[in-house]
C-alpha cells in the first residue's frame, strides 16, 4: 500500500497564491493606513462624505471591529486543515492576511499557522499527482 502524496499546490497554483496573498496585503496595508488612520480621510467621512473611500472604509471597519477576517480565516484553514482544496487555502490565504494587518492578529497568525501545517496533510483523493 502505497501512501498518499501530501497536499502540494503546483508551481503555477502557487504562483496565484502568492499573487492572491500579495494583493489581501496590500489592499488591507492601503485600508488601514491610507483610510483608516488617516485623520483627515476620517473626519471627512464622519463629516458626511459619500465617497467609495468612505464606504470602504466603513464597511472595513464593521469587519475588524466583529473579528470577521481573522473568523474567516480561521474557519477556511480549519476546513483546509479536515480537507485540503487550493479554493480553502486562498480563502484562508486572503483573509489571513486582512485580519493580520486589520487588528485580528490573533485569529489571523492561528489560521496562517494552521495553513503551514496543511501542507502536512495527505492530498485529498483523485488529486492529480506531479
Amino acid at each position: 500500500m502505497t501512501a498518499r502524496p501530501l497536499f502540494r499546490p503546483t508551481a503555477q497554483q502557487t504562483s496565484w497564491l502568492i499573487t492572491l496573498g500579495f494583493l489581501a496585503l496590500g489592499y488591507a496595508l492601503y485600508m488601514r493606513y491610507m483610510a483608516i488612520e488617516l485623520t483627515s480621510v476620517g473626519l471627512a467621512c464622519q463629516a458626511g462624505a459619500q465617497t467609495w473611500l468612505c464606504s470602504t472604509r466603513q464597511l472595513v471597519m464593521v469587519l475588524f471591529n466583529n473579528s470577521v477576517f481573522g473568523w474567516v480565516a480561521l474557519a477556511a484553514a480549519l476546513l483546509n486543515l479536515i480537507r485540503p482544496s487550493l479554493f480553502l487555502f486562498g480563502i484562508a490565504l486572503a483573509a489571513g492576511a486582512a485580519g493580520v494587518v486589520l487588528y485580528n492578529a490573533g485569529l489571523a497568525g492561528l489560521a496562517l499557522a494552521l495553513l503551514v501545517i496543511s501542507f502536512a496533510r495527505p492530498a485529498p483523493i483523485g488529486a492529480e499527482e506531479d
